[in-house]
This record gives structure tokens, sequence and C-alpha cells, in this order.
């Protein structure tokens, strides 16, 4: 008995021991809505510690909390709340991208070691579809708003690039391929899931847009070299009676810091009002 129980001991433990995840290109893949949310990492060791970098056209995040246990995987989504969590079974990882934080929104996620592409294996393959160039777009709600958008795209082959600019920020490092006449897209970022699909007619786009478990918009435009975004200082504003922004708040030993403050008289001060999760606010937040 004793024999038996120190053998199972020492056979769980070189199981642990010798799962690896392969090192190299992924092709993941999370469940967007019923429509597939293509995305590409890397995986490599630095000083025997595993690193993933998480790719969107030129964009790279890296994702430096890599644990194991057993058969299984955790990769930590850097700075948000969420994991994908997935069993190791060779070439492939089958699993869920999980947000702590709300997990009714969790996905279904899978990839395979090898693959390197987006919806399309051959980028170079020839479509007669171009849709490069720069639109004015509408996005509507399912409440019915509609949102003013610039969208940008770059294409060689059927490969594409680009982004759609809003009022709040962009939808990021969008990348994907023409297939079949559309211009499907996707973008990754370890919290923000997104797919857009649209088609062309002449110069107008057409199409949709899905973000994680729920949120669905439709879009449409039409190409204009000139399309702008609405006039930025429109969009923030002092309250009637005001001149300039006042505030105040406690610091991290609760003195209280006020605009009015002496040390600030006759000073540049910049205030940035932000949100941790917002890829468009680390972006500010890293030039700055």
């Amino acid at each position: 008995m004793r024999f038996l129980l120190i053998f199972l001991i020492s056979s769980s433990f070189s199981f642990a021991q010798s799962t690896q995840l392969k090192q190299g290109t992924w092709r993941g893949v999370i469940d967007c809505q019923g429509h597939d949310l293509p995305f590409t990492f890397e995986v490599k060791k630095e000083n025997k510690k595993y690193i993933v970098d998480i790719k969107n056209g030129t964009e790279k995040i890296r994702l430096d909390e890599i644990l194991f246990f057993g058969d299984s995987v955790k990769m930590v989504l850097h700075i948000f709340d969420a994991e994908l969590r997935s069993k190791i079974e060779g070439d492939k990882l089958s699993g869920t991208f999980v947000k702590n934080y709300a997990p009714e929104a969790n996905q279904k996620f899978s990839a395979t070691f090898g693959e390197d592409f987006r919806f399309a294996k051959n980028t170079s393959e020839k479509t007669t579809t171009d849709f490069a160039g720069k639109y004015q777009v509408d996005f509507k709600t399912q409440k019915g708003k509609i949102i003013p958008s610039v969208g940008m795209f770059q294409q060689d082959g059927n490969h594409v690039t680009g982004s759609f600019l809003t009022p709040t920020g962009d939808y990021r490092y969008l990348e994907g391929n023409v297939v079949d006449g559309k211009m499907m897209l996707s973008t990754f970022d370890g919290n923000h899931a997104y797919v857009f699909i649209a088609t062309k007619t002449g110069d107008s786009l057409k199409g949709d847009y899905y973000a994680g478990k729920l949120t669905y918009e439709s879009f449409k435009g039409v190409k204009n070299e000139n399309a702008k975004m609405p006039d930025a200082e429109s969009l923030t504003y002092l309250k009637e009676g005001y001149k300039k922004i006042d505030f105040s708040f406690p610091d991290l030993h609760k003195k209280m810091i006020s605009s009015t403050d002496e040390r600030f008289k006759n000073k540049v001060v910049i205030l940035q009002i932000f949100g941790t999760w917002c890829p468009n606010c680390m972006d500010e937040t890293k030039f700055l």
C-alpha cells in the first residue's frame, strides 16, 4: 500500500512537471456570438519563464504570468481581471476566455499551434473587392443610437488592417482578410473581443459589429478621403459659471489636494481622467 501511494504521488508530480506549452506561433479563436474571433499569439521562454505576446496587426501585448496546473495552463491577461484557461492537448488548446468580474460573459476559447493567419490562410490570394481607404461611418446601437465614426483601412492582397475611430476612442488594431467579398476583421487585447464583418457596394460600406458575448451594432458608411470626427472640443466642456476645472481629492496619505493649492500656481497642470480597463487611456498614459 505504501509503495502504491508513493508511486501515485511520484507519477502525478512527474506529469505536472512535464506539461509543456509549445514555443512558437499559435492561432487562437474565441467564440463571439457564433462568429469566430481569430487572433495570433507567440509563446516563448525567457530565463526559463514562459512569455506570451498577443498580436493584432503591429500591436504586441505581453502576458508574463503563465501558470500550469496538471494538464492545463492559465494565461493571466495582464492588467485585466481576466484569463485564458485551457487544457493542453499537444498542438491544441481547448478552454475558456474567463472574465472573473463577470462570469456570465465567459466565452469558448481554442488554439492551434503552428498556424499564423486570421480568417484566410493565403493572404496573397487575389480579391476583386478593395476596402482600402477612408470612410465616413455611422454605427447604430440596438437601442437606435447613432454613433459617428471614421473607418480607415489598408489592404495588401486580401490582408486588411485598420480601425474605426469614434468620439470616445477607437476600436484598436483590427486585422483580418477579405473572404468571399466580405471584409472580416478582429481584435483581442485581453479584455475587449471584437469582430467586424462588412460588404462593399460601389463606395458604400455596410456591416455588423460583434463585441463580447452580447453587444451588437450595425454600421454603414461611404468612402470619403475627407471623412472626419466631430470637433473634439465640443465633446467636453465646462459647466456654466466655470472658467477652469476645479477639483479636490484626498491623496494616498488622506491629505486633501486641490487645484487651488499654492504649489500649482502659475504652473501647467495636466488632469487625466481615465479607466485602467481602457486601452486608449493606456495609450494616452504612455504618451504622457
